[in-house]
């Protein structure tokens, strides 16, 4: 599996701008899974990154690459605590809290709209989300908007950006080791 994937996909989450990142990734194996993973994992976890499958089924999966002290942080608020609390989640680490995300991912036919909050989308915009079922948004980017519109847009504007930048440092031939900061 190549590398340009991860960068394309988590630009963001490397350069410290955002929580995490979610895309789907086929595999040729559950052992090429495995294997990208880990070596995903070792390039990673200085600049304390990690990831990890959410759900696989045969050659695709969902990968998470995400930062574990940053959506600690971010579970800690007001509203995804309790957003996350009515959906079931009793785990107050985000440790635990991703182990009932993966659980709920893997064992459900839906898909759980909760995820925003594990990718660091404003919890006001997930909740707006869930509670108009996808309608009646003030605008799209990155994700439906309920909330701040304007700290939204720039964030769409920023993340945007850095994809860019880090595909072509990418492309020129910076590494992972090198892309990916140590906040």
């Amino acid at each position: 599996m190549s590398d340009e994937i991860l960068v394309r996909q988590c630009a963001p989450t490397l350069a410290g701008l955002k929580t995490g990142n979610i895309f789907p990734c086929r595999f040729k194996s559950h052992a090429e899974q495995t294997e990208t993973l880990k070596r995903w994992n070792c390039m990673l976890k200085n600049k304390g990154l990690r990831a990890l499958p959410l759900k696989s089924d045969n050659e695709r999966s969902l990968i998470y690459v995400y930062r574990p002290e940053r959506l600690n942080e971010d579970l800690k608020n007001e509203k995804a605590a309790g957003l996350l609390a009515g959906c079931g989640y009793s785990a107050k680490t985000g440790s635990a809290c991703v182990a009932c995300l993966r659980s709920r991912m893997m064992h459900s036919g839906s898909f759980p709209h909760e995820v925003g909050l594990f990718i660091g989308y404003p919890p006001e915009d997930v909740i707006g989300f869930i509670e108009n079922r996808a309608a009646k948004s003030k605008c799209v980017g990155c994700w439906k908007v309920y909330g701040d519109v304007e700290k939204a847009e720039a964030a769409f504007r920023k993340f945007k950006k850095c994809t860019g930048i880090y595909c072509r440092k990418f492309a020129e031939g910076t590494g992972i080791e090198k892309l990916a900061v140590n906040i």
